[in-house]
């Protein structure tokens, strides 16, 4: 019986990502042996039907949110980059401004897993994804941790108090302090200074955030983030903290109500 090379091909591209994780068309030609046109083709067939995913920030595909799951619940951080990966786009947008999408990872940590960032648009750092922000001094790592319930966040603070690194000790020592500001404002800001990792490029960045709730449970954190000599914070939260708010509720809404792992 003569087989549908069609359908194997696209087999053949689910199987690939479904063993490796997200991947870069170039990576998936690499692998498969098809050509980057025909897997455009086979991608964005498979798009338009939400068995994959394209990653806003690099472009990667991923397994989507209608690939049969044989009755298991669905990765957290695949849902979440499915519900917000067109909205922060549209974000980006609507603000000139990068934006950055994190997922819940575990004891009140979040990384980054999509991302908006362009060094000619922002002039930031735009390798981000894969980050995990400070949970104390990044305005995403803030965001997630103050939204956390009373109890859990009392527990999850006791936990990455033991296992903080020195550098952190400041930070976690004015939580408390930086989370009466984050209730009064409606929203988290950066660490004047703070920066997570080395760069080699961009300006100093500033940033504000939001939790992002699925039924009522923080699953993540949305921010808008900025080249700090361009704008202030208070200027960006008068300006966009309205539309930055509506985006995230709006990703909350698209997510089922997912725990922290």
């Amino acid at each position: 019986m003569k087989l549908n090379r069609s359908i194997q091909r696209g087999l053949l591209v689910l199987q690939t990502i479904s063993d490796s994780g997200p991947s870069s068309l170039a990576f998936l030609a690499d692998r498969t042996g098809l050509a980057k046109p025909t897997l455009l083709r086979i991608c964005a067939t498979m798009e338009a039907a939400r068995w994959l995913t394209r990653r806003s920030g690099d472009g990667r595909y991923q397994l989507g949110t209608a690939f049969p799951s044989f009755g298991a619940a669905r990765d957290q951080t695949e849902q979440l980059v499915e519900a917000g990966c067109q909205e922060i786009v549209q974000l980006s947008e609507d603000t000139g401004l990068g934006a950055d999408l994190a997922s819940a990872i575990g004891r009140g940590r979040v990384e980054i897993v999509d991302s908006t960032r362009h060094f000619n648009l922002h002039e930031v750092y735009p390798d981000c994804i894969g980050f995990r922000p400070s949970p104390f001094r990044s305005a995403l790592g803030l965001a997630y941790l103050a939204a956390l319930p009373e109890e859990r966040r009392i527990a999850t603070l006791r936990d990455l108090k033991l296992h903080a690194a020195r550098n952190e000790a400041s930070a976690l020592a004015a939580f408390p302090q930086r989370f009466r500001d984050f209730l009064a404002r409606g929203y988290a800001i950066r660490e004047d200074g703070y920066w997570g990792r080395a760069v080699d490029y961009g300006a100093v960045p500033s940033a504000i955030a939001v939790p992002i709730l699925a039924k009522g449970h923080p699953v993540g954190a949305l921010n808008l983030v900025w080249a700090a000599k361009n704008h202030t914070v208070p200027e960006v939260a008068q300006r966009h903290l309205a539309t930055l708010q509506k985006t995230a509720a709006a990703i909350g809404q698209r997510m089922p109500p997912v725990l922290e792992p």
